[in-house]
C-alpha cells in the first residue's frame, strides 16, 4: 500500500488539473436592450433632478410635512405583512444561493458499522468498519457555477421585489391618509354649509310666517338642509373605510386603531424628474425584472451542460477488522480512489428539448423586461401629464369657487330683499357647495398624483 498510494495520489492530482481547466458552455449573459427616449414628452417645464435636491429614495413622505404620516410610514416596513412575506422571500432566496454555493465543494462524511453473521456449520463472525470518505463533483462545463450565478440573480431579484413591495405599501398608505384627510376636509365644509343652510332655513320661515313668501320656500331650504346633512353622514362611511385600510397597512387590527380628525396639511411637493434612462436603474420591478433575465440566461448554459459528460471522483480511507482491538491497526487499513464518468447516448431528444424550452424561457423574460419598461415610462408620462393638467385645473377651480360664494351671498341679499325668488338662492347655493367640494378633491387629487409620480420614478430621486 506504501507504494501504490503515491503514485494514486500523483494521479488525481493530474485529473483535478484536467478537470479544471474545462471550460463553461452556454452563452455569456448581457443585458437585454429596451426601448427608451432622451427625455420625457410630458416634462416639459417640469423641475430638473438635481443631486442636491431633497427627495431622498427613502422618507419620501416626508415632502409631504405631515408628521403623523411620518410616523405610520415609518410603521409599515416593520408591521406590513406583504412586505414581511417578501422579507421572507428574500431570505429564502439568499438560503438558495448558499445551497448552490455549496456543490462547489467536496462532500465529507463519516461512516461507521457493526454487524455479527453466521448460522448453519459456519462459524459466527464480527465485521467492524469505521472510515472518512469525500466526493466531488468537477465543475467542468460550468454548469454548477452557472446554478451559482442563476440563484445569486434570482436573489437579486427578490431583493427588488422586497423594495417592491415596501414602495407599494408606503404608497398605498400615503393615499389612503390623503383620502381620510379629504374626507375631513369635506365633512368640515359640510359643516360650515349645514350651519349657513340653517340660517337660510330660518330666514325663510321668518318670512313665510310673516306672509311674505310660501311655504315652497321653506321646503326648498329644508330640502337643501337635509342634502347637505345626509351626504356629511355618507362620508363618514368612506372615511371608516379608509381607517381600517390604513390599519391593516401597518399591521394592526382595525378595531384597535382610530386617527381623530386633525387639519389637513394640504401640500403638493415638487417632485424632481431626471431623464428617462435612469428610470431603468431606479424601478425596482425594472430591476426585478432584469435580474430575471440574467437568471434565465444561466439555464440555458446549466441545460446546455447535459451534452457532456458528468464526472465525479470519490476518496475514502478506513479501518476494518474483526475485533475492536484490531480495528485501528495499520493492517487493518483500508482505502480507496474512483473516478466516474457518465454520458447518456440516447434520451430520444429530452437534453435539446431542455434547451429549446430554457431558451423559450429567456426569450419570455425578456419580452416581460423590455414590456415592464414600457410600462414604467408610460406610468411616469401619465403622472406627469396628470400633475400639470390638475394644478392648472386646481388655480381655475378655485377662482370658481371665489366667484360662486360671492354669486351665492348676493342672490341671498337679493332674496331678504324681495327681489328674487328662492329658487335661484337654491340654485347658488348648490353651485358654490359644488364648486367648493370640487376644489376639496382637486386638492386631494394633487397629493396623489404626486405620490403616484414618486412612484413611478422607483420612490424618490438621490444621486
Amino acid at each position: 500500500m506504501s507504494r501504490s498510494m503515491p503514485h494514486c495520489f500523483r494521479l488525481t492530482s493530474i485529473a483535478l488539473a484536467v478537470l479544471a481547466s474545462g471550460c463553461a458552455v452556454g452563452p455569456t449573459y448581457v443585458r437585454p436592450s429596451a426601448p427608451t427616449s432622451a427625455t420625457y414628452k410630458e416634462a416639459a417645464g417640469w423641475v430638473v433632478a438635481a443631486p442636491a435636491d431633497a427627495l431622498d429614495r427613502g422618507a419620501w413622505w416626508a415632502l409631504f410635512d405631515d408628521p403623523l404620516l411620518n410616523e405610520l410610514e415609518q410603521q409599515v416596513e416593520v408591521s406590513n405583512q406583504n412586505v414581511a412575506a417578501a422579507t421572507a422571500a428574500y431570505a429564502q432566496a439568499q438560503a438558495l444561493v448558499r445551497e448552490q454555493r455549496a456543490s462547489l465543494f467536496p462532500v465529507v462524511s463519516l461512516n461507521g458499522g457493526a454487524s455479527r453473521s453466521g448460522g448453519g456449520a459456519s462459524r459466527d463472525a464480527t465485521q467492524l468498519k469505521i472510515d472518512i470518505g469525500g466526493s466531488w463533483e468537477p465543475d467542468v462545463w460550468g454548469r454548477l457555477r452557472r446554478g451559482v450565478t442563476s440563484a445569486s440573480a434570482a436573489a437579486q431579484a427578490s431583493a427588488a421585489d422586497l423594495a417592491s413591495a415596501k414602495l407599494s405599501a408606503q404608497g398605498e398608505l400615503a393615499v389612503d391618509y390623503i383620502g381620510l384627510r379629504q374626507s375631513d376636509a369635506q365633512r368640515a365644509l359640510l359643516a360650515d354649509t349645514i350651519a349657513a343652510y340653517q340660517r337660510a332655513l330660518q330666514i325663510t320661515q321668518n318670512r313665510y310666517v310673516a306672509g311674505v313668501v310660501a311655504k315652497t320656500d321653506v321646503l326648498q331650504a329644508q330640502t337643501q338642509l337635509t342634502n347637505a346633512q345626509a351626504d356629511q353622514v355618507g362620508l363618514a362611511r368612506q372615511r371608516a373605510q379608509l381607517e381600517h385600510a390604513i390599519a391593516v397597512l401597518i399591521g394592526k387590527a382595525p378595531g384597535d386603531f382610530t386617527l381623530p380628525p386633525a387639519e389637513w396639511k394640504y401640500k403638493v411637493p415638487d417632485v424632481p424628474v431626471a431623464v428617462p434612462a435612469t428610470l431603468l436603474q431606479r424601478r425596482p420591478d425594472i430591476a426585478s425584472a432584469e435580474r430575471r433575465v440574467a437568471a434565465a440566461n444561466e439555464q440555458i448554459g446549466i441545460a446546455q451542460s447535459a451534452y457532456y459528460p458528468n464526472l465525479s471522483l470519490s476518496a475514502s480511507y478506513g479501518f476494518g477488522a474483526s475485533r475492536l482491538a484490531d480495528l485501528f491497526s495499520a493492517s487493518s487499513s483500508l482505502w480507496a480512489l474512483g473516478l466516474q464518468a457518465a454520458q447518456t447516448l440516447f434520451n430520444a431528444g429530452a437534453t435539446s428539448a431542455r434547451v429549446a424550452g430554457a431558451r423559450a424561457a429567456h426569450e419570455q423574460t425578456v419580452a416581460r423586461y423590455r414590456q415592464t419598461v414600457l410600462s414604467a415610462f408610460q406610468g411616469v408620462e401619465d403622472q406627469l401629464a396628470a400633475s400639470r393638467v390638475l394644478a392648472e385645473q386646481y388655480e381655475l377651480r378655485r377662482q370658481a369657487s371665489v366667484a360662486a360664494d360671492q354669486v351665492e351671498q348676493q342672490v341671498l341679499n337679493r332674496y331678504r330683499a324681495g327681489q328674487v325668488s328662492y329658487s335661484e338662492v337654491v340654485t347658488a347655493q348648490a353651485t358654490a357647495l359644488n364648486t367648493r367640494r370640487a376644489l376639496v378633491q382637486l386638492a386631494a387629487d394633487r397629493q396623489t398624483t404626486a405620490v403616484a409620480l414618486i412612484q413611478a420614478l422607483g420612490g424618490g430621486w438621490r444621486e
